[in-house]
């Protein structure tokens, strides 16, 4: 898995960041998810070897501007760049209200079929080499965090337990070895259950806007990757609470209490200048996080591209 960053800001864009989008690729293939839309997005798109006809899907993690406003404007693109294959959206409901509005209003249709998949209701959405889980925030609208789980992790078969099973070499063998469930002797048999992993599956959590990282204590359980927003420092926490944000300490301790390898800060207060001998800057969320947090930490930026390798190891990718 790869996160590629398209807009790391929070609330505007700045001359060195847009508002909120994330790009998580698969690791075989073209396929790629889209986590936030806001204005521009597109435009960030252009910039990258992503193309909107290998999107899976998109989710948006509540309804605020900086996090989808970029959205009607991507879909319009995709259809006059050809696009014709189904795409899911996933997203609480007031966005498929505002996007069949927007639709009817400008007049605007898709050749492509939208299948949307309400957030509010915490779905698990089963993709062809990713599950999708739902998990909610606390913030000043619903919020979501999703986590991205690899399903078809490379396995081996458990020859004893099929040989047990009194299971022939064979069709069988095969079928249960693609991830296929068989009949056998008038018994449904899971594939699952006769797969040895050659690795722990791989799992990130992209989380939107929210005031109590804890919230998220179940979605980062076998995680190796948390994406999170850290809006301010501490000295701002008063103005956090009262936003529904998280500062950086706040989600740096809670990320050290669960033991979670990787941390990735991102959606920055315009407020912090990229300049660190000005402050406040960026480097104040760096250093605050990590006079907490022991593991990896990493503050994103715009088109920084992150890899999520079979063992777990996460790492940034040089620029080119």
């Amino acid at each position: 898995m790869n996160l590629l960053f398209l807009g790391t800001s929070a609330g505007v864009p700045t001359k060195q960041r847009n508002v909120t989008g994330v790009a998580l690729r698969e690791s075989k293939g073209k396929g790629w998810y889209l986590i936030d839309c806001g204005e521009g997005t597109q435009h960030q798109v252009l910039h990258t070897k992503l193309s909107l006809n290998a999107l899976k899907a998109i989710l948006i993690t509540h309804v605020h501007g900086d996090h989808c406003y970029g959205l009607p404007g991507l879909l319009a693109s995709a259809a006059m760049n050809g696009r014709e294959a189904p795409l899911t959206i996933v997203a609480p409901a007031g966005i498929k209200a505002w996007l069949d509005a927007t639709f009817e209003a400008t007049l605007l249709s898709l050749p492509f079929d939208v299948k949307f998949v309400c957030s509010d209701e915490l779905p698990n959405v089963e993709f062809e080499r990713i599950t999708v889980t739902t998990y909610r925030l606390s913030h000043r609208a619903p919020s979501y965090a999703y986590s991205f789980t690899e399903s078809n992790v490379d396995a081996a078969l458990d020859v004893d337990k099929l040989s047990q099973k009194g299971i022939p070499r064979g069709p069988l063998w095969g079928q249960l070895k693609q991830g296929v469930d068989i009949e056998f002797a008038g018994e449904r048999l899971k594939s699952r259950d006769f797969l040895i992993s050659k690795h722990k599956p791989r799992k990130v959590v992209i989380a939107g806007d929210n005031d109590q990282p804890d919230l998220l204590s179940e979605a980062c359980a076998g995680a190796q990757v948390l994406v999170h927003e850290a809006t301010y420092t501490a000295a701002m926490a008063e103005k956090a609470g009262d936003c529904g944000h998280s500062y950086a300490r706040q989600v740096a301790a809670f990320a050290e209490s669960v033991q979670l390898p990787n941390l990735v800060l991102t959606h920055f207060s315009p407020r912090y200048q990229p300049n660190p001998h000005v402050s406040p800057s960026i480097e104040d969320i760096r250093q605050e996080a990590q006079s907490v947090y022991s593991g990896s930490l990493y503050l994103a930026r715009d088109f920084g591209e992150y890899t999520l390798d079979k063992a777990g190891c996460f790492a940034e990718i040089a620029s080119e």
